[in-house]
């Protein structure tokens, strides 16, 4: 059984998804409302880890949080599952590329299958995919949208100014 609760952020709307192992997935207003990997859900405002997640979630955004200490439910394959654990390796205000993942977990030649792996991952911000770049610099697909990927990197590295404008440059360009 998987509990959930809706939270308001600056980047929109999110879905809380939590099971009693942990926080398993934390779902844009685009994705899948079913989300079958979490399924059935019941709303459950007052579920300690949808709580504290939110309590880390408001602190992240006010800029007063670095990581995430919450506990985990990845819900997956062994691979996705090495992919994510990865993410949440990625120190705050750093990005990765999806060969240097690929390196980091063992399977070198599977950048394609790395960059699979973190389209599916179900606790974006958590699990950080969005420091996850192309190996040129530029900014690659993320379930929130580019626009998104770009405010969060921005949030995380505000010593950078000069570089993230790029990122946004790009993002405004791939929309077109």
């Amino acid at each position: 059984m998987y509990h959930f609760k809706l939270v308001s952020t600056p980047v929109g709307e999110l879905k809380l998804v939590a099971s009693e192992r942990g926080l398993a997935a934390i779902l844009w207003k685009n994705d899948d409302p079913h989300g079958a990997r979490f399924l059935p859900q019941t709303c459950d405002d007052a579920h300690p880890v949808l709580i504290e997640t939110e309590r880390q979630l408001r602190e992240y955004f006010a800029g007063e949080r670095r990581c995430f200490e919450l506990p985990l439910d990845f819900v997956g394959t062994d691979f996705q599952k090495k992919v994510w654990n990865a993410l949440v390796t990625i120190p705050f205000g750093e990005t990765r590329s999806y060969s240097e993942i690929a390196r980091q977990i063992g399977h070198p030649q599977a950048v394609r299958a790395v960059g699979a792996a973190n389209g599916r991952n179900p606790l974006s911000i958590v699990a950080p995919c969005h420091r996850v770049i192309g190996a040129n610099g530029k900014l690659t697909g993320f379930a929130g949208g580019l626009e998104v990927k770009a405010f969060l990197l921005d949030l995380e590295m505000p010593q950078t100014a000069g570089v993230l404008p790029l990122f946004a440059e790009e993002s405004a360009k791939q929309a077109i």
